[in-house]
């Protein structure tokens, strides 16, 4: 789906509608002594132990979050449309 580089929306910083710039949200490297990492570790100790096999369909597709950058005061939020797509593309 296309989308455009630039939009107008709400600027919390500058509590108007203002053009922000649009760019795709990458995760960083997950961290390894996080809370969550630590409490599934202890599923990979050990010989493995007799594991049932249950057939997960993964979804095809996920709904994009994008990083827009006020023009004015440079603040940056998050910018998520709420459909799922495949390939969301800026234009």
């Amino acid at each position: 789906m296309n989308l455009p580089k630039k939009i107008k929306t709400y600027c919390k910083k500058c509590k108007k509608h203002t053009e922000h710039k649009l760019r795709e949200f990458k995760p960083n490297k997950a961290r390894t002594m996080a809370k969550g990492t630590r409490r599934h570790r202890e599923h990979t100790k050990g010989y493995g132990g007799k594991y049932q096999f249950v057939a997960i369909v993964k979804k095809q597709n996920k709904r994009p979050t994008f990083l827009a950058e006020c023009s004015v005061c440079k603040a940056k939020h998050y910018f998520v449309i709420p459909k799922r797509m495949k390939k969301p593309e800026l234009v």
